[in-house]
């Protein structure tokens, strides 16, 4: 479903006219929920929800200010969203929501922060209480008074105690934080208006972000107040199915590389040795899926279900004596609880490219924090080619497409030739190294050399699948040099490209500044590293 959500510290709403401005913005954007912060009022009645942009299709949840201090708002579209559930807390109001739609339900909370020490203990503490409230898909939207690094302010100055402990929350409740478009900043103030930070701000779940498509924060235009609406808005079609991804941590589960022996040698193809591959492949696919959905789970229910249980073996142990076999028990689960951490660290490893970091060094708070930068700098959304914005799907795919043809393309007439330059060439000997068939020794010394923690490639297999798996792939493996020894090429669905625009620095929004990748499959990667281990021999003879 398709669906919009607003957030905005309006500083204050008891001014009739000002609720006019709230409500025109609110209007305009047709939003399925809206949260304001600094209400400033204590009572809130029907007629001034209504004056502030709900209308009679709409419901509400209300922080009633202190004094002229503080008060939120949060209202929704009973059309669109049934709120089965509140939370009220101190600063912060959370709304269980099922979408009318599809039935789906999930969190969002709303946040006015404090600016104190304690007082802003207390609002991380309530976000930890809602997290163990609640299981679903989260989303949280607000004013946090606080910034998660230096760079979310112009005058940059030093990074604070408050600051570290806001990005530490947001790890521990692997919250990720969406990019800005529309402005880096979301409030500013002080003299002459030149203090400028991004104050405001959503933060969601990676279940949340499955649940709706195509998600975005943007800045709004800012009509009044020193805070700028937040609009957080996406939904509707998927730009195309979620993409297969081999998983390492799954290699580090018991049995399972004995199921993939399985179901790969359980595959009977009589074809050339590529198209063997592709087929085999494509059923491991499947047979990965299932096992995944049915057996593995989710990591992170698992985890918790694992701590839960130590918990539980904890407090009956302060009230009495364990016998042996629940002192057995409890190691057990405390066994599982470590296998899941473990686990999840190398998830995260994965996902952050950070791959100099060994694994077990219990870095998954840096590895979490990577993956969500890389997640910010590579998201985009809308793009300007020859001075003009594309935000549709289609209208960007073809004017990237168009952009690249005419950059690409080459104009009839003179080219360069090398003819009548003496070159330095090759003896018979070496030329004939190059051309030699290939061998198992020399594939696999090449596979070993590559990063497994690398992204996977198109049909979404990690080298340390193969590298792991090779006693029982090789077969097919070494056929597929033999193929391309005898023929010169292979099957064309191992040489599917992904061509992905990369920014150059952060911010990127001209087509400019992007700068195009081709990601290969990964047994044309191996091949490219065979061919190229062969040309280092001999390439300082000819070059």
């Amino acid at each position: 479903m398709k669906l919009r959500l607003l957030s905005w510290n309006v500083r204050g709403a008891n001014d009739s006219s000002k609720r006019r401005v709230i409500k025109a913005v609110i209007r305009s954007q047709r939003v399925d929920l809206f949260c304001l912060q600094e209400t400033k009022m204590q009572l809130l009645s029907e007629g001034l929800v209504r004056s502030l942009g709900s209308g009679r299709w709409s419901n509400w949840v209300a922080l009633d200010a202190v004094g002229s201090a503080g008060g939120m708002l949060v209202c929704w579209d009973k059309r669109s969203l049934e709120v089965m559930e509140t939370e009220v807390g101190k600063f912060s109001v959370s709304c269980r929501i099922k979408n009318v739609e599809n039935g789906l339900t999930w969190i969002f909370t709303g946040v006015y922060g404090p600016f104190s020490k304690g007082d802003r203990e207390c609002l991380w503490e309530e976000l930890g209480t809602i997290r163990g409230l609640w299981e679903d898909p989260w989303c949280l939207g607000g004013d946090f008074n606080v910034i998660l690094s230096q760079r979310e302010r112009n005058r940059q100055g030093r990074l604070t105690g408050a600051m570290r402990i806001f990005a530490q929350t947001v790890d521990e409740l692997e919250l990720l934080d969406l990019p800005m478009q529309g402005g880096a900043f979301t409030w500013s103030g002080g003299r002459n208006n030149q203090s400028w930070a991004r104050l405001d701000r959503f933060l969601v779940t990676q279940q949340w972000l499955e649940m709706f498509s195509g998600i975005a924060q943007c800045r709004l235009q800012r009509p009044t107040s020193d805070h700028f609406p937040i609009l957080l808005m996406g939904g509707g079609l998927r730009r195309g199915p979620t993409p297969f991804r081999f998983e390492n941590m799954w290699l580090k589960v018991d049995g399972f590389k004995g199921l993939l022996r399985g179901w790969w040698q359980g595959i009977e193809v009589r074809e050339r040795a590529s198209f063997r591959l592709a087929s085999k492949l494509k059923f491991l696919k499947q047979k990965i899926k299932a096992w995944n959905r049915e057996v593995f789970g989710r990591l992170e229910l698992n985890k918790n279900s694992a701590l839960q249980q130590v918990e539980y073996w904890d407090g009956v142990e302060s009230e009495r004596s364990l016998s042996i076999a629940e002192t057995e028990q409890k190691k057990e689960a405390k066994d599982a609880f470590h296998k899941w951490v473990l686990l999840e660290e190398v998830h995260w490893r994965q996902k952050s490219r950070e791959l100099w970091l060994k694994e077990g060094d219990r870095n998954t708070g840096y590895f979490h924090r990577m993956a969500n930068a890389y997640r910010r700098n590579n998201s985009l959304d809308r793009i300007m080619i020859n001075g003009e914005w594309l935000t549709e799907d289609q209208e960007v795919r073809e004017g990237i497409v168009n952009a690249f043809q005419n950059l690409l393309s080459e104009e009839p007439g003179w080219r360069a030739d090398i003819e009548g330059l003496h070159l330095n060439q090759l003896n018979h000997r070496e030329a004939e190294d190059l051309e030699m068939p290939f061998i198992e020794e020399e594939i696999h010394g090449a596979l070993m050399e590559m990063r497994g923690d690398k992204a996977p490639s198109p049909d979404g297999f990690t080298m340390a699948f193969w590298q792991e798996c090779w006693e029982f792939v090789k077969e097919e493996v070494v056929d597929l040099f033999k193929e391309f020894f005898e023929y010169g090429s292979f099957s064309k669905c191992l040489n599917t490209t992904f061509l992905v625009l990369m920014p150059k620095k952060g911010g990127a929004e001209d087509l400019g500044d992007f700068r195009p990748i081709s990601l290969l499959g990964g047994l044309y990667k191996l091949l490219a590293k065979v061919l190229a281990n062969r040309l280092k021999k001999v390439l300082d003879r000819v070059v």
